[in-house]
């Protein structure tokens, strides 16, 4: 660990299949993620969307659909790939999430 990684959240807050939201401050701006629970893992994105930049989530930590299979923008109903953050249809389709680097340390979630 360096002192430039973050700590973002403890994987065991975001139940296994769910997702939720997170920010950080900087001296510019607010900076907001999703991360979404596969079991051990964790997929982290920017939460903006590639076509309009505005957040994804429906409801605050919202970001899947129904089925928990897909990421969903609640713009314009965009679906992106859980595994890769790829848009698979809607207006940003072949665009992607922008994937944030981080690293589960003893359950701990941290922004490298």
């Amino acid at each position: 660990m360096t002192d430039d990684d973050k700590f973002l959240c403890r994987l065991g807050d975001i139940p296994d299949g769910g997702s939720d939201g997170f920010f950080t401050e900087t001296t510019d701006a607010r900076l907001l993620y999703m991360v979404i629970r596969r079991g051990d893992q964790a997929f982290v994105y920017k939460n903006a969307c590639p076509h309009t930049s505005m957040p994804l989530d429906f409801k605050p930590g919202r970001f899947l659909t129904k089925d928990g299979a897909m990421i969903q923008c609640s713009t314009h109903g965009a679906k992106f790939r859980i595994e890769d953050g790829r848009c698979v249809s809607g207006p940003c389709q072949g665009e992607s999430l922008r994937a944030v680097k981080t690293e589960i340390r003893d359950g701990h979630l941290y922004l490298l």
